[in-house]
């Protein structure tokens, strides 16, 4: 490395977020500007480790080259650092802002001192990249006569189709919504991840040559009247093309599922008052919130308002933050949120070694901004839902009980603590307890076979490394396939495809291949 001894000499200092009482009172993005000098410094902690796991299967799923690009950066030599990163990841603006950043966690250094800033280093490399004008669309040289289709604009079918496009085939991206970004435009909020910044990903792939066809619903009109999606979309006056998936296969040498994990999982299904109004899922609000914003500033008011209103967040994860920070822009009277779970501890427990994912308490941004205003941070931990109030027939208020993990019931791997019952003031309630899947019907059409990864989740069953369904011709990655997972995972995953959709076209492929195992599957 660069300088051997800086993780001796220089101390982890990461580039600051907006002033959290200043940034909740806008949808601008969190972050502030990186400067380079404090960058290539953070760089020069990066040691000479031998076996770099922020590499590994534990730290990187798109197995960046990340100790050659710290050390290209400390030596200044930004534009070769910018090429180390684009070849392993597309997108790295993206992972750079909406990843958790596993590989920080994996860092050889983690071990005796905090972690290397990973994540803010990415971020400042392709940040400079585009500033400079060192990322410009790069169609290929020749074209294979090949024709692939792409059902999903998230990062995986986006991911996907940069890697098909790559290799000379003639790539056509099909997303029901209005704006290509599947997760990335719609499921992350744009204090997250700004969408001029997605639209400039997009805008370079189609001047590469990938194709993209908005507003586009693979499967039958009358198997889709409730996905929020398609609701919202013909709610805002958008006319939905639906499309039957055999025509694909009739259209097109090939056919790349990734559709996400769509399917809301709700554990308050059976809870009393669970049909009142004023209950929705998270990403319903989400995706709201942010097609209003982009249309019109929220000024048409087809948002979901959380102004003046007492909202309850059930579920912790990004998305429960996301709905949090969403709720602080909107003005709301209080925000609080349930996790089922106790309260991680703020060091790894003795069962959680590194490098695995440090499972510890951790300050989201809208934590933070919630803590800023209200002198409190919002989540309540170890708290079961049991039922909704009603009050005029909308919903007033939320009851909870307490329970105890130390003590496991007969049903459930948790007691409930006699006498701890409570009643919460409530106006919004926001699910965001996860996805069990993705929609079942283009699947099901094409007769694409199933699996069970983890207890309750059902996806698209294809083998890691392969991605080939039960369909001739048809493969599946992403979410559809893997289950609810991180944005790194759908690049790496929507890159895997590509690869073995490219092989099953010519026979042979250029293209990368994943060096990792993904789990469930």
């Amino acid at each position: 490395m660069g300088k051997p001894t800086g993780f001796q000499e220089i101390s982890r200092r990461q580039v600051p977020y907006r002033d959290a009482s200043e940034r909740a009172g806008d949808f601008e993005e969190i972050y502030t500007p990186s400067d380079a000098d404090h960058i290539e410094q953070q760089t020069a902690r990066c040691m000479d480790c031998g076996v770099p796991f922020c590499q590994s299967e534990t730290g990187c799923p798109v197995d960046n080259l990340i100790p050659e690009w710290n050390d290209l950066v400390y030596q200044g030599r930004w534009q070769e650092a910018l090429d180390r990163l684009h070849r392993t990841n597309n997108f790295p603006e993206f992972t750079g802002r909406a990843c958790p950043a596993p590989c920080e966690g994996a860092c050889v250094l983690g071990i005796i001192s905090p972690a290397v800033t990973i994540k803010n280093i990415e971020n400042s490399i392709i940040d400079r990249g585009f500033a400079e004008g060192w990322v410009v669309a790069t169609p290929p040289e020749r074209r294979s006569g090949k024709r692939v289709a792409v059902v999903g604009s998230g990062p995986a079918g986006l991911a996907a189709a940069a890697q098909l496009n790559k290799a000379g085939h003639l790539v056509t991206v099909y997303e029901r919504a209005d704006r290509i970004g599947g997760l990335l435009t719609y499921g992350i909020p744009n204090m997250k991840l700004d969408k001029g910044t997605v639209q400039r990903r997009v805008d370079l792939l189609a001047a590469e040559g990938v194709i993209f066809q908005t507003c586009t619903q693979i499967g039958r009109e009358e198997d889709f009247p409730e996905g929020h999606c398609n609701r919202i979309m013909t709610e805002r006056g958008h006319k939905l093309t639906f499309l039957d998936p055999h025509r694909l296969q009739d259209d097109f040498d090939a056919v790349v599922m990734a559709t996400g994990a769509t399917r809301p999982f709700d554990p308050t299904a059976r809870c009393p008052g669970r049909d009142l109004p004023g209950i929705h899922g998270a990403m319903e609000f989400l995706t709201r919130n942010t097609k209003s914003l982009l249309d019109s500033k929220l000024s048409d008011q087809a948002h979901l308002s959380a102004k003046d209103k007492n909202v309850i967040v059930i579920g912790g994860g990004d998305t429960g933050a996301d709905c949090i920070g969403t709720s602080l822009r909107h003005g709301c009277r209080s925000v609080v949120n349930f996790e089922l779970m106790n309260r991680s501890p703020e060091d790894r427990a003795p069962d959680n070694p590194w490098p695995a994912w440090p499972r510890i308490h951790r300050t989201d941004y809208a934590h933070a901004e919630a803590a800023a205003r209200d002198g409190h941070d919002p989540r309540v931990y170890s708290v079961l839902t049991k039922a909704f109030v009603a009050d005029a027939g909308r919903l007033s208020g939320v009851q909870t009980v307490k329970v105890d993990w130390s003590k496991p019931g007969e049903r459930a791997p948790f007691s409930e603590v006699a006498g701890s019952e409570k009643t919460w003031p409530a106006d919004l309630v926001f699910l965001a307890t996860g996805f069990v899947g993705p929609e079942k019907t283009p699947g099901e059409m094409l007769g694409l076979g199933m699996q069970n990864p983890r207890g309750n989740w059902e996806t698209f069953a294809a083998e890691h490394g392969r991605f080939t369904t039960s369909v001739e011709g048809v493969f599946a990655a992403g979410d559809c396939r893997r289950g609810q997972s991180l944005v790194v995972w759908a690049i790496n995953e929507g890159r895997g495809a590509a690869r073995a959709v490219d092989e099953y076209l010519m026979g042979f492929s250029v293209l990368p291949a994943p060096g990792v195992t993904a789990a469930g599957g």
